[in-house]
């Protein structure tokens, strides 16, 4: 049975909380990747958050703010949802599905980042239902943000 260790991204970019959204911002581009993890350090893996493409425009561009003068720690967010790598594609497209991300780091017993599974890693090796279930929960979530006027709430 395949499992989070088998599909996932190996020694992710990270950043610390202090690290230049322009830093983050190039490593996102070198990497190719949508999302890098914020860690307390490089010898202590334990994620604090994480930075997204998107976190970064909703936090910072859309408020006015020039992501330039910022740090990982303006834009991130706090709560991370983790998986280990051992958990089963399944667990790891309910986690997904649970949090509505794409993107979920994938920790040790230690809880050090060694990894970092996606929604395409999941629609890549998971069942035709699971894929299609993560990818439905996920599209809701963000197609009800998408109505939400800035700085309004979602009430339906």
């Amino acid at each position: 049975m395949t499992n989070v260790l088998d599909i996932m991204t190996k020694s992710p970019a990270v950043c610390m909380p202090d690290t230049p959204l322009a830093d983050v911002a190039r490593m996102m581009v070198e990497h190719d990747c949508g999302a890098v993890p914020v860690v307390g350090s490089q010898s202590d893996p334990m994620p604090l958050g994480i930075v997204t493409d998107r976190d970064i425009v909703v936090r910072l561009v859309a408020e006015g703010r020039c992501p330039l003068d910022h740090a990982a720690k303006d834009a991130m967010s706090q709560s991370v949802a983790t998986v280990h790598g051992t958990d089963s594609l399944d667990q790891a497209a309910q986690v997904m599905e649970e949090n509505q991300v794409r993107r979920v780091p994938v920790i040790d017993e230690q809880g050090h980042i060694i990894g970092i599974v996606s929604q395409a890693d999941i629609a890549l090796n998971a069942t035709d239902q699971q894929t299609a279930d993560v990818l439905r929960e996920v599209s809701e979530d963000e197609e009800l943000l998408t109505r939400v006027p800035m700085g309004g709430t979602y009430s339906g």
